[in-house]
C-alpha cells in the first residue's frame, strides 16, 4: 500500500483535536485528523455528548485563531459571575453564598459556555472550509513509529502516513501516548458525574453556580433559552454508587432529588434531556512531547469538570504549539518539542494538582470538615486582593 505524506497527523477528532485542526489548518500547515467515531452533531443523536464547555477568556483567541469563534458565538451564552454556594448545613440550605464577578478583573465575562456536540458540528463544518485539511472519521491510530526525521503512522484501515509532527489528542487512554511509552500519574476519588441539561423557572442572568455539599460539587452552568425557557447544564458529582443510585431514578423521583441539592437557587429545575454518567479521574503525563510527537488534551491531562479548566488547559496547549511552530520550518523538530513540553508541564502539573485538592474538599461528608469548608470559602472571598488574584489565575491571566 502507497504511504501519504502531511506535515501534522492528529490523532483524536474530539473538541480539541478538531480545533487544533482548524486552528493548523489555518495557520497555512497540511493536516490530516482522524478520529475512530463519527462526530454526533444533533443533541438527539444517541451517541451525543451532552456535556458542555466554557470557554476561558484566553481560549477565545484560539478559536479566532482558528476561523471557529464567529461560528460559535452566536450559540454561547456568557458567564459573567463564578457563584460558590456551601450547602453543608441542613439538606437543601444555602448556608453560604459567594459572588465571584469577572467585572472586578475584566470587562469581559469569565467564559461563554456551549453544547459540545453542537461545537463539534461547528468544528468539523469548519474543516470542509480549508483544503489543506483532511478529517477522516471513522478511522484509529493503530500503529506509531518514529525516526529523527518523521513519524510513521499505522491507521485502522491499514494505510500508512508520514508526518514531521503527530499530535496525540486522542484522549485519556491515549493510543499515541501509549506508543511512546509515555507513563502517567493517576488520582481516583470513586466518583461518576451525571451529565444533563435543564430548564428552570428563574433566569440564571450568566451566573454559573457550583453547590457544595458532598460527594463533589453540583454545578449549572448557563446556557441560550430552550423553547423559550431558561435553561442550563448540569454536572452532579457523587461517589460512585450514590451516582449510579441518581442514575437509575425514575425521572420525577430524580427531578426532586437534583432541585433539593441545587438549594433552588434557579427556581424550579425539570429535566430536558437524558442523563449521562462519566467516571471522574485526574490524570498527568509524566512527558507531553517525544519523538516527532506533541500529547495535548486528556492524552495528556484529566482533571474534574471543576472552574471549567479541562478544555480551556487544552487550548493553552494549542496555544503554544501554534506559537512555536509558527515560524519554524519543521514543526516536529526535537527543539520546538522540548520547549513545548517546558512551556506546558508546569502549569499543568499545578493545575492538576490544584483541581485534585478543590475536589477532594467537595467531597468531604463530615459535618466538622464541610464547617472548615465553608470558613475557608468565607475568608478567602473577604480578602480582596487573594479573590482577585484566584479569578486571573483561574484564567490563566496570572
Amino acid at each position: 500500500m502507497t504511504r501519504e505524506d502531511t506535515g501534522i497527523l492528529i490523532s483524536g477528532g474530539g473538541i480539541a483535536g478538531l480545533t487544533a485542526a482548524a486552528a493548523l489548518g489555518t495557520a497555512g500547515f497540511e493536516v490530516i485528523c482522524v478520529d475512530p467515531t463519527p462526530p454526533a452533531i444533533s443533541e438527539s443523536a444517541g451517541d451525543a455528548d451532552l456535556r458542555t464547555t466554557a470557554f476561558l477568556q484566553p481560549s477565545v483567541a484560539v478559536l479566532e485563531a482558528a476561523g471557529l469563534w464567529q461560528r460559535l458565538a452566536p450559540h454561547a451564552a456568557a458567564l459573567q459571575v463564578m457563584r460558590i454556594v456551601d450547602s453543608g448545613g441542613a439538606p437543601g440550605e444555602a448556608r453560604l453564598v459567594k459572588d465571584f464577578n469577572a467585572s472586578e478583573i475584566s470587562d469581559q465575562p469569565f467564559a461563554w459556555n456551549l453544547p459540545n456536540w453542537l461545537l463539534r458540528r461547528e468544528i468539523s463544518a469548519r474543516l470542509t472550509e480549508l483544503p489543506n485539511v483532511s478529517f477522516r472519521p471513522g478511522l484509529a491510530t493503530t500503529g506509531l513509529l518514529t525516526r529523527e526525521r518523521e513519524a510513521l503512522v499505522t491507521l485502522s484501515d491499514g494505510s500508512k502516513i508520514s508526518a514531521r509532527l503527530v499530535i496525540g489528542a486522542d484522549g485519556r487512554n491515549s493510543p499515541v501516548r501509549e506508543a511512546m511509552g509515555i507513563s502517567t500519574r493517576d488520582l481516583r476519588y470513586g466518583q461518576k458525574a451525571l451529565v444533563f441539561s435543564v430548564t428552570h423557572s428563574r433566569p440564571h442572568e450568566n451566573v454559573s453556580t457550583e453547590v457544595h455539599r458532598s460527594g463533589g460539587p453540583f454545578t449549572m452552568v448557563p446556557l441560550p433559552d430552550r423553547d423559550g425557557k431558561p435553561a442550563s447544564s448540569v454536572v452532579w458529582m457523587e461517589r460512585g454508587p450514590e451516582a449510579a443510585r441518581l442514575a437509575a431514578l425514575p425521572a420525577e423521583a430524580f427531578e426532586a432529588e437534583m432541585n433539593l441539592r441545587s438549594c433552588g437557587v434557579l427556581g424550579e429545575m425539570r429535566l430536558a434531556t437524558r442523563r449521562l454518567v462519566w467516571p471522574i479521574i485526574s490524570r498527568l503525563a509524566s512527558k507531553m512531547s517525544g519523538e516527532r510527537v506533541a500529547l495535548m488534551a486528556e492524552a495528556a491531562h484529566v482533571v474534574p469538570p471543576i472552574g471549567a479548566q479541562g478544555l480551556n488547559m487544552s487550548l493553552a496547549d494549542l496555544a503554544l504549539l501554534l506559537k512555536l511552530t509558527g515560524s519554524a520550518a519543521d514543526p516536529g523538530a526535537r527543539p520546538l518539542l522540548d520547549a513545548y513540553h517546558q512551556g506546558r508541564h508546569g502549569d499543568v502539573s499545578l493545575r492538576v494538582g490544584g483541581i485534585d485538592l478543590l475536589n477532594r474538599a467537595s467531597m468531604a461528608g463530615a459535618q466538622g470538615l464541610r464547617d472548615l469548608r465553608a470558613g475557608a470559602l468565607d475568608l478567602l472571598y473577604s480578602l480582596d486582593p487573594l479573590r482577585q488574584g484566584l479569578m486571573k489565575a483561574g484564567l490563566g491571566l496570572s
